[in-house]
């Protein structure tokens, strides 16, 4: 891994591109394991040097940090400001968000976990973006308000393109206030009846955080796990009220947790530490598909949780728990209920591709032939273009 100065970083990339060198961008490269490989013999270029907060604005809660800042790093600064970025921990992130990874990093891979129920994904949070292309001419989208912009939307773009565009130098995104109250609930009962409650949970005027589908793993039960937020306790107790009055009926168990309590139970859905399963799955279906997914065979006893309102989450397993013809069935069950599988992470000799052609994949293509018309970046980890097995 090549790990440049921030002075050097624009000349090394226009280097690499003079010699036609294949590369993959890089934060701290806490999982560049995850996806397809790429290429043999690329480079890996770092942003572990980028570090640091550029422009905090409390007053207009936004933040403008560079690409090799840790999130742990980030969100501990701007709780002295009683303020914070309204995402998730990454997959495999410790309690306190240790391994938490970069925010380029977090930007290029464009996961979302449960609170974009209520906040959106990193996405919708990012309006300013900077970065250096293929070739090593810097260049930037968006600024420090949010506004329309005509051509390419560069945040859109970059979000989720695993490093495939471009390198990510720097990002500013928009804070919020740190909730003053937050509570939550665990409900437990059937599929079908937990299903019911979600669809009427999501279409009432209360506005939770997360509503989380749990299923499997130590716990054997399947639930849902919710998280409200306030600034005033009162409204919470009503909240809770309100959502436990309407599970009686259905059947439903509806246990109160307070803030740890809630943390706890958060924090299992990170999962281990990002090398500690041999198979990571992402799954995506159509939300109101949801149970129908978690009733399949091959996600039995494995540990789910997957958004109720977005029908994104995570799986995972070892080796022994899930033989790769499983995964291929699960992908399989997700096409059938609208959605998509994708392997983050597998077992050494297991190959599975990381994902299928997507519909859009021409259009995707010719993105790439704008951006990196040598193909040098990350070589075979184009996402919506199903990669070719090494």
């Amino acid at each position: 891994m090549i790990t440049p100065e921030p002075r050097e970083l624009q000349e090394l990339v226009r280097e690499l591109h003079r010699q036609a060198t294949p590369w993959q961008p890089a934060g701290l490269g806490s999982r560049l394991s995850w996806g397809p490989p790429v290429a043999p013999g690329s480079s890996t270029v770092s942003c572990r040097q980028l570090s640091g907060i550029v422009e905090h604005n409390p007053g207009d809660f936004t933040v403008t940090v560079q690409a090799g800042t840790p999130l742990v790093e980030l969100q501990a600064e701007l709780a002295h400001h009683r303020q914070w970025l309204a995402l998730d921990w990454p997959w495999g992130s410790g309690p306190k968000g240790e391994a938490s990874g970069s925010l380029g990093g977090l930007v290029a891979r464009g996961l979302a976990g449960g609170l974009r129920q209520r906040y959106l994904g990193v996405r919708d949070q990012l309006i300013g973006i900077e970065l250096i292309r293929a070739d090593g001419v810097r260049a930037r989208a968006g600024g420090k308000v949010v506004k329309n912009v005509a051509g390419y939307d560069l945040m859109r773009l970059f979000t989720g393109s695993w490093g495939s565009l471009g390198l990510i130098t720097s990002v500013t995104l928009r804070t919020l206030p740190v909730p003053p109250q937050r509570r939550g609930l665990w409900l437990s009962g059937s599929l079908e009846s937990l299903g019911q409650l979600a669809s009427w949970l999501l279409g009432s005027s209360l506005s939770p955080e997360r509503v989380d589908w749990w299923h499997g793993g130590d716990d054997p039960s399947t639930g849902l796990l919710i998280s409200l937020a306030s600034i005033n306790a009162r409204t919470l107790d009503e909240q809770i009220a309100c959502i436990a009055a309407k599970a009686t009926p259905f059947g439903i168990t509806a246990q109160p947790l307070e803030p740890a309590e809630l943390d706890a139970r958060v924090t299992r859905g990170r999962g281990p530490g990002p090398e500690a399963s041999d198979w990571l799955l992402r799954l995506a279906v159509r939300p109101h598909q949801a149970s129908a997914l978690l009733a399949e065979p091959a996600l039995a006893d494995l540990p789910v949780c997957l958004g109720a309102g977005s029908g994104l989450g995570t799986t995972w397993a070892s080796t022994a728990e899930l033989p790769p013809y499983r995964v291929e069935a699960l992908r399989r069950s997700c096409q059938q209920w609208g959605g998509y599988l994708t392997v983050l992470r597998q077992p050494p000799g297991s190959q599975l591709p990381a994902w299928l052609d997507a519909p859009s994949r021409p259009m995707i293509e010719a993105i790439k032939r704008q951006f990196d018309p040598a193909q040098q970046l990350a070589r075979g980890r184009l996402p919506g273009v199903q990669p070719l097995p090494h």
